[in-house]
């Protein structure tokens, strides 16, 4: 069933802010994450005639997948060109200091970091080390094997296992 614009309105409404806080934590810049979120919306505007779903958990999981497609757009392209605030027809405002204080501190980013640098510390050292080289200094699974003297297959397996112990139990504090 299309959507309508109480529909968008409410679903706004309820999930805006959880969708802030995910872009926030991603790219880590307040203004782009409010573009992001713009888009995701305008997106879901421009396509809700499209929509098919009948319960809450549909429309709930068809607005993230436009999220996540509006985020892998930006990581694919390198930058957001705040399509949704032109095609709305109305030009993105600066956010505040203050707007951009309290985005920062509902996205605790800080306590992310801390939590995430305290599980990296307590990875084995060969999986700390292969998930460091792999992920935080982006070096090709080739790359990793040649300066940790093994296979790229136990690089892999390495990057696997610590991502996996990592990602243990942060559930919601990543989205």
């Amino acid at each position: 069933m299309p959507l309508d614009n109480d529909d968008l309105a409410r679903l706004y409404r309820r999930d805006a802010e959880s969708l802030l806080l995910f872009f926030q934590r991603r790219v880590q810049d307040p203004e782009l994450a409010t573009d992001l979120l713009a888009d995701t919306f305008t997106t879901a505007l421009d396509s809700r005639a499209q929509y098919r779903g009948t319960t809450e958990a549909e429309l709930s999981g068809w607005l993230w997948t436009i999220a996540r497609s509006t985020l892998r757009d930006h990581e694919r392209h390198g930058q957001t060109v705040a399509r949704g605030a032109r095609r709305v027809g109305r030009e993105r405002r600066a956010l505040t200091d203050r707007e951009i204080e309290r985005i920062e501190e509902l996205a605790d980013i800080e306590r992310l970091r801390h939590t995430i640098r305290h599980r990296l510390d307590a990875l084995p050292p060969d999986q700390r080390e292969a998930v460091t080289l792999r992920v935080l200094e982006d070096l090709s699974y080739e790359e990793v094997a040649q300066r940790l003297n093994v296979s790229e297959a136990n690089v892999r397996m390495r990057v696997s296992r610590a991502l996996r112990r990592l990602s243990a139990g942060l559930g919601k504090d990543l989205l």
